[in-house]
């Protein structure tokens, strides 16, 4: 039998590089495992959440039928907490769904690392118990919103507004078994950062 790998949560504020983080994980040898890439796929043409999504937030979020309207729903979840929990109480269950079937193969394939990169992890109860460990990628606010507006061409106030409904970086860090910082570092210092945090891992 083989040995079962860890299970690894992997988070961060918007703008700290988790994905960067998660790519090297991948280079590795960690299965990668995207919650954000989930919930793209089921919002996407014919994804399996619009149906629930039109039930609960009417036609008015959609480009055409079938076709989310992307940006307005953005919009609407941040300028509204309730509508915000709408959407995560009905994405959240599918997203986890998928994530264990896709844990299950990764797991199957007798790898050392399942890497679960998950944006919300420190604010939802659903996703720890399913962890071994969280590694938490950190930077500065002042960072974060450098980051993002070079990016993706927000404003400072824009950027602050989303990381206003994130979790706090203080409760990010409390809730963190390894913290990587990530202020304007370069790739190989990360992955050096990571090759001391797992040295199971190998490149």
């Amino acid at each position: 039998m083989h040995k079962k790998p860890l299970h690894l949560g992997v988070t961060g504020g918007i703008g700290s590089g988790k994905s960067t983080v998660c790519r090297l994980l991948a280079d590795r040898g960690a299965s990668v495992i995207d919650a954000d890439a989930i919930s793209r796929a089921l919002t996407a043409e014919g994804g399996a959440a619009l149906p629930a999504i039109a039930q609960a937030f009417g036609e008015g979020v959609f480009q055409s039928p079938g076709i989310l309207d992307r940006e307005k729903l953005r919009r609407l979840v941040f300028d509204d907490g309730g509508a915000r929990h709408t959407l995560q109480n009905l994405l959240h269950p599918m997203i986890a769904q998928e994530i264990s079937r896709q844990a299950a193969t990764a797991a199957a394939q007798s790898v050392a690392c399942i890497a679960f990169d998950i944006p919300l992890l420190v604010e939802s109860v659903r996703w720890r118990p399913m962890l071994h460990r969280v590694l938490v990628v950190d930077c500065s606010p002042a960072t974060q919103i450098k980051r993002v507006g070079a990016r993706s061409g927000l404003d400072a106030a824009s950027v602050q507004k989303i990381m206003a409904s994130q979790s706090s970086r203080a409760n990010r860090l409390q809730a963190a078994d390894y913290v990587l910082c990530n202020e304007s570092v370069r790739i190989d210092e990360i992955s050096a950062q990571l090759g001391l945090m797992f040295p199971f891992l190998e490149i």
